[in-house]
């Protein structure tokens, strides 16, 4: 048998599984994974597959241990203390030796780090290193994501100090050999709470030349915060910038890239306040096709900050009172969205998919408890901004291929081999007269989607385009961006937030200068003289391997903030359900797998999982192709974007999962009928008494998953063991029965 090597990835079932280097999953059963603990690196033998060809693992060798901390309830049973880790993956409970739980108390979440590791007959022990709090104290959820995801959530006090010795404005050396923009109106545009503005837009119609060489259409000024002029290669402001990628965002708190004095102060265009910038100049004409562009760093001066609610209502209405109060801007932002009505003109002829999909915002209280979740909408501001963001990162990728520099992209493949036969299949199955090639275009995503917008179960095709596709990275090779359509694509104009930007400013700044930025050092030197139509200079593979290694790191940090983010809103939204326990919501179905639906509420904007076994007495066979649950006895389909009625069954906090029971409307009510129905011939010897039964059965199930939601909702406001030992123990249950159906 082969041996392999991956990581551990727990489940809260107790079994695990090794992530191979190649992508391919190893089970490990209970036994196997007494052993080691979730996110371990281990070399294992396959020893056997399953009869679907599945592999089966026997550890071997653990060949390193994660060193961050273990986050969890400190607890106190039977004179022993222990920790219960938070994420569940970790399959076991850490004995704390009395003199090791620092100054912490029974109940309280504390990290963990292990003295001893666990073995096939011991458990793991550890000492207690930080105490984060009480359980409900506001905003521990997000000092558990933090910890949990090892988000880097503290500056260095080297990074502290230098970010303390910057200056509080710009100084005479800093406007050197700058372009001065501080009379042109340029304007931020952004959310209502937002904090950090890191780009402003502005836009002048153009019309130059005669005859063949006379253009007309709109000048398109792109300004983004000089970070770079700031943080510089090999300092410590550089160091924790690279190393936390991305700022990570959690409703109520923000964990930045860059020190507040940074992303809040000097590189932030605040009104009336000239700051350090990089200028992407852009000539657009009437088709939305950029005809000429440059870069230059500049020193500009924001004129006013605008709110995308503003600026859609004076966009919307040129004579209300928004516009009053902005008379002098109104021209300007009109300018604006007549260059956006030109680029959507070149996205339709690119064939760029567009997707309309329903954000949700989460508004907390005080106390950081969700109030309401509302949808996020799109304003004609918001697609304005885009779309003009869009635009300068064309050219920054579009310059830097040009001149043969290494950078990072922003690379977004099409459907993987797999995939594409999934959707296809798919399609097919549907009955949609459209398809998609072999090799696909973005273009014939963007025809079905447009082509079965009326149809009911759009929502459910367009959830399958979007599943087809792959995830965008970071990467210096160059495979072009698929949904937006372009052959060349990078982040330029978010420096205050993600380090990718950062890069490619420097990489920017270099080939002004007609120098070489080099990531492995830091350095520049003068760029080598290239002839037109010559081949592009080689560069070193350890330049090479730097950038490549960048772009792992970067985008395995934006999933990272993803998942912490994710993490969190899923546990805000548990702790909002259970205050909604035996309650019915309607809803659409979302999502289907072979264990079960997955139910989107319609008022709360929160999913569950209604599970196989709450369909009733039928047995469901998944179709992957048409993407439905079907009953082989009765032919019931549930399918994407079915209207459902749920009642809220239970809520498990620690697993972040939200359990419905289909209520199907009007069930009662029939069998009443048929019971009462049946009880008037009765008397006559006709009636066999089993809308009766059906009915009694029916009243007892709902009474029992009443009765359990009270009971869940007291365990849960508990702050013990067995509450959380009773939640777990029902996922275990649907866990099991989810793998036999796999």
């Amino acid at each position: 048998m082969s041996e392999v090597e991956g990581t551990v990835q727990g489940h809260r079932d107790g079994h695990g599984f090794v992530v191979r280097d190649d992508g391919q999953d190893v089970y490990l059963s209970p036994q196997e994974m007494r052993a080691v603990l979730h996110r371990d690196r281990v070399r294992v033998r396959i020893v056997r597959y399953d009869r679907k060809g599945r592999p089966e693992g026997r550890v071997l060798d653990i060949l390193e241990r994660k060193k961050a901390p273990i986050i969890g309830r400190l607890l106190h049973e039977s004179g022993v203390w222990v920790v219960a880790p938070e994420d569940r993956r970790y399959g076991h409970d850490i004995l704390i030796p009395k003199n090791a739980i620092a100054n912490a108390t029974a109940g309280q979440v504390v990290a963990v780090e292990l003295t001893e590791t666990p073995s096939m007959y011991s458990q793991p022990v550890g000492r207690v290193t930080e105490v984060l709090g009480e359980i409900d104290d506001p905003g521990m959820e997000i000092e558990i994501a933090v910890r949990k995801y090892e988000v880097p959530h503290r500056f260095s006090p080297e990074t502290v100090a230098q970010a303390a010795a910057l200056p509080d404005k710009i100084r005479p050396v800093d406007r050197r050999s700058r372009i001065n923009l501080t009379d042109v109106p340029l304007v931020t545009i952004d959310g209502e709470d937002a904090r950090d503005f890191d780009d402003a837009v502005y836009c002048e119609p153009v019309k130059t030349g005669r005859g063949k060489t006379a253009f007309s259409g709109w000048r398109l000024v792109v300004a983004i915060a000089d970070v770079s002029h700031y943080v510089k290669p090999g300092e410590p402001l550089d160091d924790d910038a690279y190393e936390r990628a991305t700022s990570v965002y959690f409703p109520r708190r923000v964990i930045p890239m860059l020190p507040e004095k940074l992303s809040n102060g000097l590189c932030s265009l605040n009104p009336e306040q000239d700051r350090l910038s990089m200028v992407c100049d852009m000539l657009i004409d009437a088709d939305g096709e950029i005809q000429a562009y440059q870069f230059f760093p500049a020193v500009m001066c924001s004129h006013a900050r605008f709110t995308y609610n503003e600026v859609a209502a004076i966009l919307s209405n040129t004579r209300g009172p928004e516009a009053a109060r902005r008379a002098e801007l109104v021209p300007h932002l009109l300018n604006l969205n007549d260059v956006y009505r030109a680029l959507l003109k070149g996205r339709a002829r690119r064939g760029a998919v567009d997707f309309e999909t329903t954000e949700t915002q989460i508004i907390c209280d005080e106390n950081g408890r969700i109030e309401k979740i509302v949808p996020r909408v799109r304003t004609e501001a918001h697609k304005l901004i885009e779309e003009s963001m869009l635009a300068a990162n064309v050219c920054s990728a579009d310059f830097i291929a040009r001149h043969h520099h290494p950078a990072l992209y922003r690379v977004h493949e099409g459907p993987t081999p797999e995939k594409l036969q999934l959707l296809q299949n798919y399609l097919k199955a549907m009955g949609i007269g459209m398809g998609v090639s072999d090799d696909p275009k973005p273009g014939e995503f963007q025809a079905i989607a447009q082509a079965t917008k009326e149809r009911p179960d759009a929502a459910q095709i367009h959830t399958m385009l979007l599943r087809s596709m792959q995830q965008a990275i970071y990467t210096p090779i160059n495979s072009g961006h698929f949904g937006l359509a372009y052959e060349a694509y990078t982040h330029f104009t978010s420096p205050i937030r993600r380090y990718p930007d950062l890069l490619v400013h420097r990489v920017i700044k270099a080939i002004l200068n007609g120098k070489r930025y080099h990531l492995s050092t830091g350095h520049l030197e003068d760029a080598p003289k290239v002839r037109k139509g010559g081949k592009p200079p080689k560069v070193q593979i350890t330049e090479a391997e730097a950038w490549e290694a960048a772009g792992v790191h970067c985008s395995s940090n934006e999933r990272r903030a993803d998942e912490a983010s994710r993490d969190v809103e899923a546990w805000l939204k548990c702790r909002y359900m259970r205050e909604h326990l035996g309650e019915e919501f309607a809803g659409t179905v979302s999502a289907v797998t072979t264990f079960g639906l997955f139910v989107q509420l319609d008022a709360l904007y929160v999913e569950g999982l209604v599970h196989i076994t709450e369909l009733g007495g039928e047995y469901y066979r998944f179709d992957e192709a048409r993407q439905e649950l079907r009953g082989e006895r009765t032919g019931i389909r549930y399918t994407v974007g079915a209207r459902v009625r749920v009642q809220v069954s239970r809520v498990d906090l620690d697993g972040r999962k939200i359990d419905f029971r289909m209520v199907r409307e009007g069930e009662a009510e029939r069998l009443l009928a048929r019971a009462q129905r049946d009880k008037g011939v009765a008397g006559n010897g006709r009636g066999d008494g089993s809308a009766v039964e059906e009915l009694h059965s029916l009243q007892k199930a709902d009474r029992a998953v009443r009765s359990n939601a009270r009971r869940a909702a007291g365990a849960g406001a508990k702050t013990g063991r067995s509450g959380t030992r009773t939640a777990s123990g029902s996922a275990k249950t649907a866990a099991k029965s989810s793998r036999k159906r796999r």
